[in-house]
Formats: C-alpha cells, structure tokens, sequence
C-alpha cells in the first residue's frame, strides 16, 4: 500500500513538472496571427458589423420598453404604451435625421451646442468621422446614436402613463427631445462640450439618457398630478408575463447599448458587455432580498425591476470599471433604487406610476457618481482613475456633470410642461381616464377576448 501511493506521488509529480515545462515554452507563431490594426480614418469591417449588430439591438430596446411598461399598467391603456414608444421610434428618428444629429455632435458652439453644419446628414456618409468614428462609417455612428435619442424620451412616459392626451405626448417628445437631449448629449459627448472637455466620464447615457429621463420624468409626475384613485384604488400590473419578457429584452438590448459604445469588436466591448451584466445581475438579486426581507416574500416584479435599475447604474460606468467594481454598483443600485420606489414615493407622495424617476433618475444619478469611485484606466486607458483609483478629483466631476443636468433637465422639462398644459392641456378628461387611453385615444382594444 505504502508502494503504491509512492508510486502515485511521482507519477502527479511527474506529471505536474510536465504541465509546467508547457506552459513555461513561449507560443508558437501562428499563420493567422491578426494583421497590423487598420490605418487611422480607415473603415475596419469587424467594427463596422459589431455596431451595426449594436444599433439594432438598441433600436430593439424601444420596442421592449414597450412590452416592458405595457405590461405594468392596466388592461385599458395597455395599447396606449405601445402606441406611445412606437410613435416616439418614428417621430425622434425623423427628428435626428433633420437636425438633432447636428444639434448634438455637430461642430461646437461655445460648448454649448453643435451647429447646423450636419442638419438633414449633409457630410454625414460612408467615410469615417477622426472626431467620433474612426474605424466605421460616420452614418453608422449617427444611426447608432439615434437609438439612444429615440429611446431617452420613450423612458419619460412611465410617470404619467393612463392620462396623458396623445397629442400633447407628441408635441412634448418632440420639444424636449431638441430643447433637452440634444443639448445634454453635446455638452457631454460631442466634441467641445463644456461637461466633456471637463473631463465628465459618461460610457453609454448615465447622464445623458437616464438622469436626463428621470428628472423630466419627476417633473411629469408633478405636473399632471396623480391618477384618479391613487393609491388605494389603482390595480394590479395586467400582465406580468408581458413585463418580464420586456425585461428580458431590455436586458439583451443593453448589451449592444453598453458593449457597442466601445464602437469596435474589441477587448472593451468585452469589458462593457461583462460589466454590463454583472450590474443588473447584482442588482437583480440586491432587490429580490430586499423584498424577500420586507414584504416575506420576493416577487417578480421587483426582479425584473431591480435588474433595469442595474442596467441603468451600470450603464455610464460599463467602459470604465472591473467586473468586481459592476457588481458593487449593481448592488448599489438595487438597494438605492428600492428604497427609493418602496420608501420615498411613499413618503413624498408623487404618482410617478412606474417609477420612471425612482429608477431612471435615481439609478442614473447613483450610476453617475458611482463612475467617479470606481473607474480605472486599467480597463479603459482612454477614461480616468476614481476615487478608489487614487483620484478624487474624478468623483467632484461626476457630481458637477450630475448636478448641472438634474436642474436643467428638470427645469425646462417643468417650463415644457406648464406651457403645453396652459395651451393644449396635457390631461385626458375624467371620462376618458376611467374609460381608458387605448379606447378613448386610439379607438382600439388590446384584448378582444376575456375570461
């Protein structure tokens, strides 16, 4: 017996020498070792296929909000969120093409605004763009920041879902989109924007889509007012099953809107799409405990709640950050954005009917600053070292950028709203409300048939 384990011994020793002489001798040279990276302002087609692939998975996004807020609300109003978030896709579109695109990354105006320089795509082609597209078409690069301009507004309708005329949501998304996003979006990416030349780190729209959303969102739900019954008197989310798959389509979307914001098929895409998951995941499980611990038991809507709110901390951080460092903003998110939905709407007593603002915004604002703790150029060499890298400085930028677009979205979505208020009226009447939006608004019914 004594034999026998001598004998077992060497042959692991032996063994384990061997592994180690392997991987100790230096890589063979292989035939198809990658070629010299393309030129500078040449269009690389790995690039150009990953954003490509990333712009309709976005566009996806839009959609799945759809299904995801359709879900939530009643049975009566359910076609009204669809018809909303399919409006916005058509309406926002034509509007960045004409002149948002311009507006946003154009040439710079006292850090301020982009000119018209670009408006209706003049110059906007197949050649790359050395300012924002260098590997792939400058048209591409517009298209996939359209998605992002397209789905911004569409996150404002859950705070005042079940009540607002559709014209007036028509005229407020095309208002704000070009009075707030497209401001907001150069000031922090476009090339000679005061927040980005002040070194503002914002990966894929924590600023720029969710705080942006979210304070509007806050603004929505103060000006119009709650919903008839609330909060005693408001039912159920009509269907779950509804809302779940919109999550789970949210979630897919999220990675061509975090990994595609690399704007090339390489190791920070990687990062982002790694980062991008273990936030809401994090998240996801953060709120289910919290739920778990409150209420005895967790639920399925606040699963799929506190996976978005992840997705939307994570998503400036995503190029910036270890996947250790996703999963403490994801968990962050989940217990900042359930206290702030299960504890502070309560409290104050705003109808922000599927927290748009406790989700969006506050998830946006944490995700923010979250940024400055955690990022570190040993993932993006491009980006900046955190607080917890050894640069405090980089947390103070967080703030500002986080403060400066929480009052003006907040202001000028408040100005937007009184004025439609005070000359079309934003509020369906009471009959039409108890009615509901889908019959009332689009003489149309999501269910012909009932139990």
């Amino acid at each position: 017996m004594m034999a026998s384990k001598a004998t077992g011994s060497r042959v692991l020793f032996i063994c384990g020498a061997v592994l180690l002489a392997t991987l100790a001798l230096p890589s063979p040279a292989r035939a198809d070792t990658p070629a010299t990276p393309p030129a500078a302002g040449a269009i690389d087609s790995g690039d150009t296929a990953w954003v490509l692939v990333g712009t309709a998975m976005v566009m996806l996004m839009t959609p799945a909000l759809a299904f995801f807020y359709g879900g939530l609300v009643r049975r009566k109003n359910v076609l009204s969120i669809l018809m909303q978030c399919f409006m916005i896709l058509c309406l926002i579109s034509i509007q960045w093409m004409l002149f948002g695109y311009s507006l946003s990354f154009g040439p710079d105006h006292h850090g301020v605004i982009g000119d018209l320089a670009w408006a209706g795509l003049r110059g906007v082609g197949a050649a790359p763009n050395p300012e924002y597209a260098k590997t792939i078409p400058h048209q591409l690069f517009m298209a996939f920041q359209m998605m992002f301009a397209v789905i911004t507004p569409a996150l404002i309708l859950g705070a005042f879902v079940e009540r607002m005329k559709f014209s007036a949501f028509c005229i407020f998304s095309l208002l704000w989109a070009t009075l707030v996003y497209d401001p907001v979006a150069h000031w922090v990416w476009g090339t000679g924007g005061f927040l980005h030349t002040m070194g503002t780190l914002d990966f894929a729209g924590g600023t720029v889509v969710h705080i942006n959303a979210g304070l509007a969102a806050l603004a929505a739900a103060l000006v119009m007012g709650k919903r008839q019954g609330f909060p005693h008197a408001i039912s159920p989310p009509h269907s779950l099953p509804l809302g779940v798959l919109g999550a789970g389509m949210l979630w897919f979307g999220w990675f061509g809107f975090n990994a595609a914001s690399a704007l090339g098929s390489n190791g920070l895409a990687v990062s982002a799409l790694v980062a991008t998951h273990a936030g809401a995941a994090a998240a996801g499980l953060a709120w289910s405990i919290l739920d778990w611990i409150k209420f005895g038991k967790p639920t399925t809507l606040g699963m799929i709640t506190g996976a978005v709110a992840g997705l939307v901390a994570i998503t400036p951080a995503s190029g910036y950050v270890t996947p250790m460092g996703a999963m403490a903003v994801g968990a962050g998110a989940g217990l900042i954005c359930w206290c702030s939905v299960t504890w502070c709407k309560a409290r104050l007593g705003y109808d922000d009917s599927l927290d748009a603002f406790g989700v969006h915004g506050v998830g946006g604002i944490w995700g923010a600053i979250a940024t400055g703790i955690f990022a570190t150029v040993a993932v993006n060499k491009d980006g900046a070292n955190g607080l917890l890298a050894g640069n405090p400085a980089q947390l103070l930028i967080q703030l500002k950028a986080t403060g400066v677009t929480m009052v003006y979205s907040f202001v000028v979505s408040i100005i937007l709203f009184k004025v439609l208020d005070w000359v079309i009226g934003l509020r369906v009447s009471e009959h039409e409300e108890r009615v509901g939006l889908d019959l009332t608004q689009h003489k149309e019914a999501a269910y012909t048939l009932v139990d």
